[in-house]
């Protein structure tokens, strides 16, 4: 019992830990298209949300696992969701990377601003209206980015990995992990 409170403790402790969200530097890594899991990437077909959904890519373009934590003192659930879906639009001066899970009503997902070297995300509040795109605040504890590049243009094709931690609430914990590949789009 006194071990299973002494881990908890550690748990909470690291979970409290958290971050003033802001512009941080990404890495880049030119190799990042030869990898395993992009290379796989390419094998599959785009993944088809919904009924009516236009589907842009013909192969998938995000293997993103996000682990989602309640707590109330102790651990009370966990849900993964692994539908994620990929688009970055190029504007002004600004990349916007859109990792995502819209079902056409609601999206479970990350804005991921580029710019200048450095990055910003934002969380999707999923409690939106259809065709809404509204954001939550959240705590993070820890972010990484990997690029294969830090030159935008339109119609490149950008390939990263992405690793999110952060409590969106005083209940709900959120680790946001994986690889993805697109085109820009300029808007």
């Amino acid at each position: 019992m006194r071990l299973f409170l002494f881990f908890m403790g550690i748990l909470l402790t690291v979970l409290s830990c958290h971050k003033e969200q802001s512009f941080e530097k990404f890495i880049v890594d030119k190799d990042l298209p030869n990898y395993d899991t992009i290379q796989r990437l390419s094998k599959y077909p785009e993944l088809k949300l919904y009924k009516s959904e236009v589907v842009e890519s013909k192969t998938r373009t995000a293997y993103i696992v996000q682990k989602a934590f309640y707590y109330d003192g102790l651990l009370k659930g966990s849900f993964i969701f692994d539908d994620y879906k990929c688009t970055a639009q190029y504007q002004n001066d600004t990349l916007n990377i859109l990792l995502n899970n819209n079902n056409g009503y609601f999206g479970n997902g990350v804005l991921v601003k580029v710019f200048n070297n450095q990055f910003y995300i934002k969380d999707i509040d999923p409690k939106t209206l259809k065709g809404e795109k509204k954001f939550i605040k959240s705590n993070v504890s820890e972010q990484k980015l990997i690029l294969n590049t830090n030159k935008f243009n339109k119609n490149d094709s950008i390939y990263g990995f992405i690793d999110y931690k952060c409590r969106v609430d005083s209940l709900v914990y959120k680790h946001f992990r994986g690889y993805f590949k697109t085109t820009i789009q300029q808007n």
